[in-house]
């Protein structure tokens, strides 16, 4: 199971890297506009901020934001579990460790994901039963698994390419499904 899921994750991650710049531009614009309309004014979404080839977001935050969704961003704890703060503009990001981007603002514990009406999930792929090839971290199973313990259930949607969206990923007893695939030709409900 393990070299099959490195395997997967190699080629999608090289497939990534293969997309042009203006590609991947315009697949953030599209994701906006579809991801954006899974929250309602007023509505807590957790999101996440995209760092090198993955499905951008930044088009979706700020238009989230624009829109008076409130947005938490993850912060990366050193036992791989996941704090959040609210995201307030590109220019309250701080670089962090992994390349990533994290909001600077006040940490609200690994438990306020559990008030989110919708959670955006990164991934490398998912399958039509919703099940999600993540980077192999382990962070967001703590996240569905937190959810899952909170009798919470958000509308779980992972952002990715056209070519993501597969017939089958190899999954693990552990994993949890995912409610949509949110990629930039539109919605696709999953499971």
């Amino acid at each position: 199971m393990h070299n099959e899921k490195s395997g997967l994750r190699t080629r999608l991650l090289a497939e990534r890297r293969a997309l042009a710049a203006e590609q991947r531009a315009e697949a953030a614009r599209a994701l906006a506009v579809h991801a954006g309309g899974l929250a309602a004014p007023g509505a807590t979404v957790a999101a996440y901020v995209s760092v090198g080839a993955e499905p951008g977001t930044g088009p979706l935050l700020d238009g989230l934001r624009a829109r008076g969704v409130r947005v938490l961003l993850p912060v990366l704890l050193a036992d791989n579990d996941l704090d959040w703060a609210a995201y307030e503009g590109v220019e309250a990001l701080a670089p962090a460790g992994r390349g990533l981007l994290e909001p600077v603002g006040p940490r609200l514990g690994p438990e306020a994901v559990v008030g989110a009406s919708v959670v955006l999930l990164p991934g490398l792929a998912v399958d039509r039963r919703g099940l999600r090839l993540g980077r192999g971290g382990g962070s967001y199973d703590r996240v569905l698994a937190r959810l899952e313990r909170a009798g919470a259930r958000p509308v779980l949607a992972v952002l990715l390419y056209e070519h993501e969206l597969l017939a089958q990923v190899p999954a693990e007893p552990h994993d949890r499904p995912v409610d949509v695939a949110v990629t930039p030709s539109g919605r696709h409900p999953l499971g």
